[in-house]
């Protein structure tokens, strides 16, 4: 089974997804449709509702709650992404004009607040108070993790476990609630709920450092976004952070310059010497190691189409371009 294959697989389930989606973007605010409609409908590949539908089908369950939770999955994701990118000052997103470039900063920003209310809106018609809670904790956890990144934002000496704690509130921590809620639709045991739960944290966070990776090495028609943003941006990402570790001194202050003035030739030169001193190779070595983990977690599932759909998105994300 390829990647190709679990899209298609679901390809009916995920177009009930889609359907919820556009029905819950409609409003007389004309902003409101086609802000949404501009990010929600630029390329993303539905990741996090995707893993919901699957993980609700590998514990059994095939009822209609997971279609509207799964649009949830996306809405809360496409609110992080406006707000990051004001936050960040983004003028690109998946190759695209971002919407605060297109729309102007407040008007992302109250978009972003309309897709958070409207996921509220659809827990509580669901009624499910656990899951309330789980993404309760999981939105407070997301916003907590944009404000630790503000915050150590251009500070090259930020530790490889402060780097892993952002992404794992920033990023993974939504995949892993996706996964988790698959399960409790199911009412599937606890031990399979947790097993959901930490895959979906192992992946996500493997999905997060492989995208800081390709910031460095990707061709930017694969990748959507200039190569070198995170640098420009002051995102101290972990192949900057095993590179500075390593280097000579020389190397450290022509690091902490660029950081600090970051300029088209410093990008340059800080991408190949992050290249040439194995922070890449460590950073994909850090993400394979944390599929496997993830991987290893599902092993309490009988094989089925469901676990094998779940192991080729956890090799994909480690194998993908973009």
């Amino acid at each position: 089974m390829e990647i190709q294959d679990v899209f298609q697989q679901y390809l009916e389930e995920m177009g009930e997804v889609e359907t919820l989606i556009e029905s819950r973007m409609r409003s007389y605010v004309q902003l409101i449709p086609e802000i949404s409609d501009h990010i929600i409908k630029g390329g993303g590949k539905r990741l996090r509702p995707l893993l919901l539908i699957i993980s609700a089908d590998l514990c059994g369950y095939e009822g209609d709650r997971r279609f509207p939770l799964a649009s949830v999955m996306e809405f809360i994701h496409t609110a992080s992404l406006l707000h990051d990118d004001v936050i960040d000052h983004a003028t690109i997103r998946r190759g695209k004009p971002s919407a605060n470039s297109i729309w102007g900063n407040s008007a992302s920003v109250l978009v972003g607040d309309y897709l958070y209310a409207s996921s509220f809106n659809v827990l509580a018609e669901d009624g499910d108070q656990s899951i309330q809670k789980l993404l309760s904790i999981t939105t407070s956890a997301m916003a907590e993790g944009e404000l630790i990144q503000l915050a150590r934002c251009g500070d090259i000496n930020t530790s490889e476990r402060e780097y892993f704690s952002v992404i794992e509130k920033k990023t993974a921590i939504l995949i892993s609630a996706a996964c988790a809620i698959g399960a409790i639709l199911a009412k599937a045991p606890e031990e399979e709920v947790e097993a959901l739960t930490k895959f979906g944290m192992r992946l996500g966070t493997a999905f997060q450092l492989t995208d800081d990776t390709l910031d460095y090495v990707a061709r930017e028609d694969d990748f959507g976004k200039t190569i070198g943003m995170d640098l420009k941006e002051g995102k101290i990402t972990l192949p900057l952070i095993r590179t500075f570790k390593k280097c000579a001194p020389d190397e450290k202050s022509c690091i902490e310059k660029a950081v600090k003035d970051c300029g088209e030739d410093s990008i340059q030169e800080i991408t190949s010497l992050i290249n040439t001193s194995g922070g890449i190779e460590y950073s994909l070595e850090k993400a394979g190691r944390l599929v496997e983990e993830g991987k290893s977690f599902l092993e309490i599932f009988e094989d089925s189409t469901p676990k094998k759909a779940l192991l080729v998105i956890a090799d994909y994300v480690i194998q993908r371009k973009l």
